[in-house]
């Protein structure tokens, strides 16, 4: 398959610009007559939801929940990125731009960078003008904090609640088009299938989790805004009804799917203590302001962390990387918990933790200006671990939390499926190998309110769509395809449950398709992954039945899919001869266990296609080019 990714010709800084003039527009008394699905409705769904609607369109969004305020995006907590540069500290959209695309390790797209940082700015004064309520500075004026991978002051945050009021805020523009009646809301729906008719995405097939009845929708275009597929692990800091369904059909349909290998591990999360554990906890990465990362310079040091003196602590990022400390990116700062562990120098009971201190702040700034920077989350770790941060230090591991990859888009955010359009984590844009903290809310955002609604009217400008009704062939062969699979599952009466599965399941992606992976041990997943799937689909217990709510149905669908999707992840790391960002090839390391990339062989876009279910996915290469920023080895020394 050919890739076009259709980058605008010109100077980068006009891109974005240019290519909005040249795209086509829809009269505003034609836009009532188009109908688009948006399937989730996270920030980039509801943002996106309520942007075609304000513009006149038929929008008809789905939830897998009963309300777009249970979406994950109202976990995320640290902060929002844009150049405004409020703290006069040096910032740009250039520098973004470089922090971003040095971030990923060069192997993400030059112009959809650009363009991420260019309209960044604008989010900002949207969601202003929303009521979400920034930090303020003693002035009055928007406050900012740091984040790793930069040295400017540019994340704009609400304490450590901003993904909750951003979602608060893109939920209110969301309502006044329901009222309005230019969105209507489908609660408790979930995406089973994409339906094409003549190469063009026209529809889905979605289950609903009350009745059970299978329903086909149908439309002009298709939106898909489903977030991450981080709970492949099992446990992850993702909620866990986070996941890969909707893409993973979408995939099946024709969709490439777009570096799956690249995972991101984020280093402040509450260590694991035990198997009776479903999920993790993440502890935002802005405590890295303040909190100091450290552990005992002694191996196998049992001391209470307040009986080590100053002399016999090893704070590492800070001796490692002088010029950023405690904020390198979060690659980086996993990488080196894990090795910190591994050697020997762990804390706590597992020895699978380091510290994050804040008793330096605590004495430099006082109590009162720790709890309102940091205050909920400090009660939150307290509350899950019966530790006060305030008293005692903070123990941290790295856990999986974010995938930079997702469904392979174009410039105009469309997948490979004309009419498919994939917004925020479900797509592979924009951080190539590696996220900087604060850039998650940033993309889905700008691709919901500022980027899709553009190349969507423009998709439907240049296309004719004839009349397809839900009763049409594709639709029925969709919904008599989803009902045998679930029946197929219902019938199998099993004597493991589908929770069993997926721990095993997620031990060995974790093990092997982790934070470090080797050649022996992808080679390994590669074997005991077709050897659970197998046995999934001969011993899984699934009680209940498909006609009414059946919680443990929908984990066996999504669990099913995280199995054929993690085969597609080791298969990429596997062929992936490098180390970049979050993916981390032990055999490919610099001397002082930086991450070796290898620009001559794999600067490109690894984009897998499906094809079929006994065959082996297929690699096409989307080669990526370099004219503003030359690759180098990333340094934060």
């Amino acid at each position: 398959m050919t890739l076009n990714s259709k980058i605008p010709d010109g100077p980068l800084e006009k891109k974005w610009s240019t290519h909005k003039f040249n795209m086509k527009l829809v009269n505003p008394a034609n836009r009532r007559k188009y109908k688009i699905i948006v399937v989730g409705t996270g920030l980039a769904g509801s943002s996106v939801a309520a942007t075609l609607g304000e513009l006149g369109y038929n929008v008809h969004a789905f939830s897998y929940h009963e309300s777009p305020r249970r979406a994950h995006s109202i976990a995320a907590q640290g902060g929002i990125n844009a150049p405004k540069n409020y703290s006069n500290d040096g910032d740009s959209v250039y520098r973004l731009f470089y922090d971003t695309i040095k971030g990923g390790d060069y192997r993400a797209r030059e112009a959809n960078v650009y363009r991420l940082a260019e309209v960044s700015g604008s989010i900002i004064d949207q969601c202003v003008a929303q009521g979400v309520p920034f930090a303020r500075d003693y002035a009055g004026y928007l406050d900012n904090r740091s984040f790793g991978g930069a040295q400017v002051a540019r994340t704009f945050y609400a304490r450590g609640q901003t993904g909750q009021q951003l979602l608060l805020g893109a939920y209110s523009a969301l309502n006044r088009q329901l009222d309005n009646g230019n969105v209507k809301f489908y609660e408790r729906r979930e995406m089973l299938d994409l339906v094409v008719v003549d190469g063009k995405a026209r529809g889905i097939v979605a289950r609903n989790l009350v009745t059970g009845k299978i329903e086909s929708y149908s439309a002009d275009a298709v939106v898909l805004a489903t977030g991450g597929y981080g709970n492949v692990f099992f446990l992850s800091t993702n909620a866990k009804a986070s996941n890969a369904t909707a893409a993973w059909r979408a995939h099946k349909k024709g969709a490439l799917f777009g570096n799956p290998c690249f995972t991101q591990i984020h280093p402040t999360c509450i260590p694991v203590t035990g198997d009776h554990q479903s999920k993790l906890t993440l502890m935002s990465e802005s405590l890295r302001n303040d909190g100091r990362v450290w552990v005992p310079k002694k191996k196998g040091d049992d001391r209470k962390p307040k009986d080590i003196p100053e002399n016999e602590r090893d704070y590492y990022l800070e001796r490692l990387y002088p010029s950023f400390g405690n904020l390198v990116p979060r690659d980086v700062a996993s990488r080196r918990a894990k090795e910190m562990c591994d050697n020997g120098y762990g804390v706590g009971a597992s020895k699978m933790a380091v510290y994050l201190d804040f008793a330096d702040a605590i004495k430099r700034l006082g109590k009162d200006a720790v709890f309102q920077k940091y205050g909920n989350l400090l009660d939150m770790y307290k509350q899950i671990t019966g530790e006060d941060p305030y008293q005692v230090p903070m123990r941290i591991y790295p856990a999986v939390h974010y995938t930079m990859g997702g469904l392979w888009v174009d410039y105009n955010l469309m997948s490979t499926v004309p009419g498919l359009f994939v917004l925020g984590e479900a797509n592979f844009s924009d951080h190539g190998a590696n996220r900087l903290g604060a850039s998650a809310l940033m993309q889905g955002l700008a691709d919901g309110y500022f980027i899709a609604p553009y190349t969507i009217s423009d998709y439907l400008a240049s296309n004719k769509f004839a009349p397809v009704k839900e009763d049409a062939a594709p639709f029925k062969d969709a919904e008599n395809a989803v009902t045998a699979s679930i029946n197929t599952l219902l019938s199998i009466d099993g004597t493991t449950t589908v929770d069993e599965f997926h721990r095993e399941f997620g031990k060995v992606m974790w093990d092997y398709v982790g934070m470090g992976r080797t050649k022996a041990g992808l080679q390994k997943a590669l074997k005991l992954i077709p050897e659970i799937r197998e046995r999934f689909w001969k011993q899984v217990k699934i009680t209940g039945n498909a006609h009414d709510i059946n919680t443990e149905l929908e984990k066996a669908q999504r669990v099913a899919d995280f199995m054929e999707l993690g085969e597609l992840m080791a298969i990429d790391a596997l062929h992936r001869e490098e180390s970049c960002g979050g993916h981390f090839r032990e055999e490919y390391q610099t001397e002082e266990g930086e991450a070796k990339r290898n620009d001559r062989k794999f600067a490109y876009v690894a984009a897998w296609e499906y094809t079929g279910k006994s065959g082996k996915p297929k690699l096409n290469k989307e080669e990526l080019k370099f004219e503003e920023v030359h690759p180098s080895q990333r340094s934060y020394k």
